[in-house]
């Protein structure tokens, strides 16, 4: 069974990713930051990390590329509304960060479930 990390802020966001993973079969940790997300991947690395953007402490571009230069198999998804701002043109800055997909908030639950699966499976078709 897989392991995914939500790193978002927003518990009440949090929350319903959690719920979501949880009903399709995933075991979910969870982090409030970048920093706290670090912290845990280097405690044990998940198979998949979703991560929003815009956060306090450590923002999400700057831990997508610490992430990604520390766990270089770890599969990214970079989620974002855009901040206070609207500014959804961070979500293709994330993928040069090293983001493998990203999704705008909000998405459908079906959207997440299928990008996960697509994500996971090329991690085990890889090897």
């Amino acid at each position: 069974m897989a392991e995914i990390l939500i790193v978002e802020d927003d518990a009440p966001a949090r929350a319903v990713l959690r719920e979501t993973l949880e009903f399709a079969g995933y075991r979910v940790r969870e982090a409030g930051d970048g920093e706290e997300a670090l912290r845990q991947l280097g405690e044990d690395v998940a198979d998949l990390a979703i991560i929003d953007l815009f956060m306090p402490r450590k923002e999400g571009l700057e831990t997508i590329r610490e992430a990604r230069g520390k766990f270089p198999d770890l599969k990214i998804i970079a989620i974002s509304g855009g901040g206070n701002r609207g500014e959804l043109e961070y979500l293709p800055i994330a993928e040069r960060f090293g983001a493998d997909k990203v999704l705008a908030k909000p998405f459908e639950q079906s959207t997440l479930l299928g990008t996960v699966e697509e994500l996971l499976a090329s991690r085990t078709t890889v090897h």
